[in-house]
């Protein structure tokens, strides 16, 4: 069963949905320690202080470089590339032949037809196989998340540094004031007797730098971090901390990958059953394509371009014209959350328990959002942020219910339970909740978000 191909487990099982319903691949894990200290005072530093990220494990490098580099991933994404040059990062989006998505990652160009796209495996996978089979004239090198890499260590280490004294503490580091780094551009930097290269860029809502390089320099490098952070509040966060930064920050990690269609049988066919996730949540179709989101629904419309043939093009534009739905946060009603853990308790059926601070149990969550019992979108990511002493899920709802103060409800839990190993047997609960914007946090609403806009 470990050869297995995507294609084949669709035919075995007889749709997506019940293939992914019932798979026993878990949801995204992180390959570092859960905590250093605890995860809600690491929470609090990247709004009081500075937050360190280790994200030299958990996430998948695919390097690509040669002529036909840049025109792959120009065909692959919704993004303009006129103005993409070398020491510059791009939130790169691709979508399917309909215009849905299938996946995004952070693109670096690091020179001369020479570029690594950094992300969760579903991404790599299709650009991994689009360059390996379509006929592009270029090099690729996969560098795998640690939990499939396990004999070796990755290529590159990778530090992110987030919150307020961010850049105090890079001073600290070079020694001096820090160059002019407009957003998602990149630096190089020299301290702890080698080159670091920095993406100035924000994670959990706040300022700060993604400093890379050569694995063999990563311990002298962290080693220089941690000395120069003492003085700044510098607080190491763990997996779970790192896991719930996207709530504040808006971005939805993993709606689900629009794979499915015809168009991309070829590409299930190469693809492994094990590395197409699972599926969990309220929210119940035996059409695949109803899970799937366009750009426009994640609030990505300012990263689509026209000036560029790429899959999905004529199919966006339609969508542009047809936008249904938007991006919003969903602040869950503290009595309805704080019920539903009382449930483990009590006598009787439970409901689905709820892990803090992520409570995410398969790697596409998508939970119904309601009014009077109509459907009007999707909940996806949920979990608990210290910051703000609340519970929160990224969502898109229909534009009619987006306006912040609205009354929603999630339905939380599966009806029927599925078999997947992370689900026990429970009853659905429904959660009051209430529209915030998205991001949720303020600077990345009024600061970072703005000048994402052109990244």
């Amino acid at each position: 069963m470990s050869d297995e191909s995507l294609e084949t487990a669709i035919r075995r099982t007889g749709s997506p949905v019940a293939f992914l319903r019932n798979a026993a691949a878990e949801p995204f894990t992180f390959p570092v320690p859960p905590q250093f200290s605890n995860w809600r005072s690491e929470q609090l530093a990247w709004r009081e202080s500075c937050v360190l990220f280790d994200q030299s494990h958990h996430m998948t490098d695919l390097f690509l470089e040669g002529p036909d580099a840049l025109r792959l991933l120009s065909e692959l994404a919704v993004n303009s590339f006129a103005s993409y040059r070398p020491e510059m990062g791009k939130q790169f989006v691709a979508v399917d032949h309909a215009g849905h998505v299938i996946g995004d990652g952070i693109l670096f160009y690091l020179g001369d037809e020479s570029f690594d796209l950094v992300g969760i495996q579903g991404i790599a996978n299709w650009v991994d196989y689009n360059a390996r089979h379509c006929g592009y004239d270029l090099t690729v090198e996969r560098d795998d998340h640690s939990g499939l890499r396990k004999d070796r260590p990755p290529r590159l280490y990778r530090y992110e540094l987030q919150g307020p004294t961010a850049s105090a503490v890079v001073e600290r580091l070079v020694g001096g004031p820090l160059p002019e780094v407009g957003f998602f551009r990149m630096a190089r930097f020299s301290f702890a007797g080698t080159e670091v290269r920095a993406l100035r860029h924000g994670m959990a809502g706040q300022p700060g730098f993604e400093l890379f390089g050569h694995w063999k320099d990563g311990e002298r490098v962290l080693a220089a971090i941690l000395e120069a952070g003492a003085e700044h509040g510098l607080v190491r966060a763990g997996a779970m901390a790192y896991s719930t930064s996207n709530l504040e920050s808006g971005w939805v990690p993993t709606p689900p990958a629009a794979i499915f269609g015809d168009e991309l049988r070829a590409y299930r066919e190469w693809l492994p059953a094990a590395a197409a996730g699972s599926l969990g949540g309220s929210f119940a179709s035996e059409r695949i394509e109803d899970y799937y989101v366009t750009p426009y629904d994640l609030a990505y419309g300012s990263h689509v371009s026209f000036d560029h043939d790429f899959v999905g093009r004529e199919a966006l534009q339609r969508h542009a014209e047809e936008q249904r739905r938007t991006k919003v946060t969903l602040v869950w009603n503290a009595d309805d959350l704080t019920a539903a853990v009382r449930t483990l308790l009590e006598e009787g059926p439970k409901a689905k328990y709820i892990e803090l601070p992520k409570a995410r149990y398969a790697l596409y969550q998508v939970d119904s959002v309601l009014v009077d019992d109509d459907l009007v979108g999707l909940s996806f990511d949920c979990g608990y942020v210290a910051t703000d002493s609340a519970f929160l899920s990224l969502a898109t709802i229909d534009a009619e219910h987006a306006v912040p103060g609205t009354e929603v409800t999630v339905l939380w839990g599966e009806d029927p339970n599925s078999a997947k190993p992370a689900v026990e047997q429970h009853r659905q609960v429904a959660m009051r909740a209430t529209v915030a914007p998205a991001p949720f946090s303020e600077f990345a609403r009024t600061g970072y978000r703005a000048r994402a806009a052109v990244a």
